[in-house]
């Protein structure tokens, strides 16, 4: 869903991108060299070949980012008024924005996709996303124990079935204003869940939600369940302004394979 204010963050973001040092798909240079000359890291626009076609899509690195330690790195699905193939479109809603106001919250490499079409889901797209994360953990130091999955609207729900298709690989999950599938509760219970939704929202049902948190609490899961009172389908802006998201994240780790 496209939020009024798509425009302004959109600006927001392109008059950032020279602050962040939003740079093309070369490979990234070294920690080291990028430092020498004082150039911020910020969000990287990259490519990557894909059943015969090219997908844009970003990665953000943080400014003290270096190979000296592995990262802790986020995916990010974003709603459907951010598809296109244009590979920046997705930083104007969500995580991309609240990184660019208080970076020092986000210590994560961050994986930020683009899906091409309103009316696929991000399902279609899960072969896509695996090798983007492949892709990311050769280009940079990523910690593959600390890998983590949210979304908002259409990505929320994408969120939720990616929780349930790798329950083994990410190490927790944050959908936001989407809806799961109560059947998937067993495997949904497998990965510590914080689901966002406001409860005025008049575009995706909180009442559904509720129901897709209570059958994963039934079967045992770690999942709260965060209900944004007089808040409509942006649910989105509260939950990644909260500082405590983060932390939640990094709380989570999953055993090394």
């Amino acid at each position: 869903m496209m939020p009024t204010s798509l425009s302004g963050n959109i600006t927001l973001a392109l008059a950032l991108f020279a602050v962040c040092g939003l740079a093309t798909t070369a490979a990234p240079a070294s920690a080291k060299s990028r430092r020498a000359d004082n150039t911020p890291k910020g969000f990287l626009l990259k490519t990557i070949q894909w059943q015969g076609t090219t997908y844009r899509y970003l990665v953000y690195v943080p400014a003290d980012y270096t190979r000296d330690h592995p990262w802790p790195t986020i995916l990010f699905l974003h709603g459907s008024g951010e598809c296109g193939t244009d590979g920046l479109k997705p930083l104007g809603v969500g995580i991309g924005t609240h990184i660019m106001r208080h970076a020092e919250r986000w210590p994560f490499l961050v994986i930020i996709p683009q899906k091409p079409e309103v009316r696929d889901t991000w399902a279609q797209y899960d072969d896509l996303l695996m090798a983007m994360l492949k892709k990311t953990e050769r280009e940079y130091r990523v910690d593959t124990t600390r890998l983590y999955l949210t979304g908002l609207s259409q990505g929320g729900f994408g969120t939720w079935a990616l929780a349930a298709k790798h329950p083994d690989l990410f190490a927790a999950a944050a959908p936001i204003c989407g809806i799961g599938d109560p059947n998937q509760a067993s495997e949904l219970a497998k990965i510590p869940l914080w689901v966002f939704h406001g409860a005025a929202d008049p575009v995706v049902s909180p009442e559904a939600d509720q129901k897709t948190v209570d059958a994963v609490k039934a079967a045992g899961g770690d999942i709260q369940f965060t209900l944004y009172p007089g808040v409509g389908h942006d649910s989105w802006d509260n939950a990644y302004d909260d500082p405590n998201l983060p932390q939640w994240f990094l709380q989570h780790q999953r055993p090394a394979k």
